[in-house]
């Protein structure tokens, strides 16, 4: 691997975005103690439909980091932006008095922040002239998709709020999707964050309207590229190639697929045959998939949800099934406004 020189922070870091072309990279963090180990980074190979990259970006949490040097494989550049998501006036969330998901299921219902309570600064999804960058397409759902974050693999996380407004402000900015890329993101203590914009309704992931056969249509992101359309995006913060998520992550993914297989009239144990609506592109695939699936109908290869975490989808297909059949679906409704 090439070595940059080490840097030092011009803000006081909480986060690294470090963008790379090349196939492995790695970081290391100076702090009071130390250098730590290098962190081999993981990013995914996200996008949006229709917009092709080849640069793999990385989120890094670097609360209190006083220097960083990075490592890119084949001797290619890497793009480090300095990120600091916890000073500022818009630091100040509002609370709401209610926090669960608006999802109709039963059971209990984990913490839900919506995208004003974990602090998304809305200016960033719009142009100087007032334009929506990413104005948003909705679709029927087909599939859902598991990934992990890849910021961190031990629990170190000490602010999750901070480091999905770190991904938002990476993939709605510099790598220029005009929002966050994934529909739903769920921190360690099982907290569910609402992700990429849908309408000014209450409830995440959906638009407005029914198809025509009843089903709520989603809102298209970017989290597998070329294959979003009709694909919902639900990423665990962490790093699961050595470890298991925790347990309230852990239920937290199935009370979220199950709702969402639910909504989506789904079977969470099948396969469907995929078809990209904007594009036409697709194959096979689990109803349920991990991102890495999708390599085997075109998309880029990747590691993720994690080589520890992957091998569990099976019996998480069989957790989702065995709920719905706990708590039946409802009959079909327009999305509470």
């Amino acid at each position: 691997m090439s070595r940059t020189v080490v840097t030092s922070p011009a803000i006081p870091l909480t986060h690294l975005s470090i963008a790379h072309s090349g196939p492995a990279a790695a970081v290391r963090l100076r702090t009071g103690t130390g250098w730590s180990d290098w962190l081999e980074l993981n990013a995914c190979q996200n996008g949006r439909d229709g917009h092709p990259g080849s640069t793999r970006s990385s989120i890094v949490v670097a609360n209190g980091a006083t220097g960083y040097e990075v490592q890119v494989g084949d001797g290619s550049d890497a793009t480090v932006a300095e990120l600091n998501m916890v000073d500022g006036a818009r630091r100040t969330i509002a609370n709401p008095e209610t926090n669960s998901l608006p999802l109709s299921r039963g059971g209990r219902q984990p913490t839900y922040l919506p995208r004003s309570r974990w602090g998304a600064d809305e200016s960033l999804r719009f142009a100087d002239n007032g334009s929506e960058l990413w104005p948003g397409e909705f679709f029927p759902v087909q599939t859902l998709t598991v990934h992990h974050s890849g910021v961190y693999e031990h629990n170190e996380d000490p602010d999750p709020a901070a480091t999905v407004r770190a991904i938002y402000y990476d993939q709605c900015v510099l790598q220029e999707f005009g929002d966050i890329g994934y529909h739903l993101l769920i921190d360690e203590a099982g907290r569910i964050y609402e992700g990429r914009y849908s309408d000014a309704g209450s409830l995440p992931v959906y638009g407005p309207g029914l198809g025509s056969d009843g089903r709520p249509l989603m809102v298209n992101a970017a989290h597998v590229g070329g294959y979003n359309a009709g694909n919902i995006g639900i990423c665990l913060l962490g790093r699961f190639t050595s470890r298991q998520p925790s347990a309230a992550a852990h239920r937290s993914l199935v009370f979220v697929l199950d709702g969402l297989s639910s909504t989506g009239r789904l079977n969470p144990t099948g396969q469907t045959n995929y078809v990209n609506p904007v594009s036409g592109v697709g194959g096979r695939v689990n109803v349920i998939s991990g991102h890495r699936d999708w390599a085997s109908v075109g998309a880029d290869p990747t590691e993720c949800p994690g080589d520890a975490f992957h091998p569990y989808l099976g019996k998480l297909r069989q957790e989702v099934a065995a709920l719905q059949s706990e708590y039946p679906a409802p009959p079909p409704r327009r999305p509470t406004r």
